[in-house]
């Protein structure tokens, strides 16, 4: 079984038709680790559009926030405009579809979650020491995770506890070797890591192989659609940046 890996779609229609595209005829199941929505100009397309594919998908803080699950006080006041923006333009069905998503999942030797196995929905892998504690929050062998935007492997490498980071190798199918890790993909549309391409994966369950992928959009489409919904610039902008 060959799984495409996507995570942080953040309503980029664009960035998301550009993924299929380029995946194309690779994969037969998709795993969605959650923010279908948020920031971007193109909520329903974007939920539609997974919708119709085979597919698992999570909840991501965005994908709550829209639905008034999150107190969005704490956000950034651009942030707090696209989840206004966000509740505000999606259907019922696609409301009804997100209210539906589960925050974690267990399959074979995978555990998903959107932010952490510890903290599903909200927190932050962004460094090994984090990594390290939430490798007790699993069992399985391998734990798949988005929300950082930043594609990663941290992998237990000792008993006591010791996580190194792997960056990722693109086009390189990675053999996993068996030891622990935590695993994410990047973002297809707000990726956060100075690389403005969409970033996904591939997985074969039949191999155990990994490969982490990057490709570039037409950002500049995405750009004219978020301008006409009068999006905070600073969202507009940073499309282009990485960041």
């Amino acid at each position: 079984m060959r799984i495409l890996i996507i995570s942080d779609i953040h309503a980029n229609l664009t960035a998301f038709e550009t993924v299929l595209e380029d995946a194309k005829d690779q994969w037969d199941y998709v795993w969605c680790l959650g923010d279908v929505v948020g920031y971007g100009p193109d909520p329903n397309e974007c939920v539609e559009l997974l919708r119709s594919l085979p597919h698992l998908c999570l909840a991501g803080n965005h994908d709550w926030a829209a639905l008034g699950r999150l107190d969005i006080s704490t956000f950034n006041p651009d942030a707090r405009f696209a989840v206004t923006w966000t509740a505000e333009s999606l259907t019922p069905d696609n409301i009804a579809y997100l209210e539906a998503l589960p925050t974690t999942f267990v399959i074979e030797q995978y555990t998903l979650a959107h932010g952490s196995p510890r903290e599903p929905v909200w927190e932050y892998i962004l460094e090994p020491i984090i990594a390290a504690i939430n490798f007790a929050h699993f069992e399985t062998p391998y734990c798949l995770v988005g929300h950082t935007h930043q594609p990663v492997i941290y992998e237990l490498i000792s008993e006591h506890g010791e996580t190194q980071a792997l960056p990722p190798t693109y086009g390189h199918q990675r053999q996993l070797n068996g030891h622990r890790q935590i695993i994410n993909p990047g973002s297809v549309g707000q990726p956060r890591d100075a690389d403005s391409r969409a970033a996904y994966a591939l997985l074969n369950l039949d191999t155990n192989t990994w490969e982490h992928r990057r490709i570039p959009y037409d950002i500049g489409a995405v750009q004219d659609r978020m301008r006409k919904h009068d999006m905070p610039e600073r969202l507009v902008t940073r499309l282009e940046h990485g960041w």
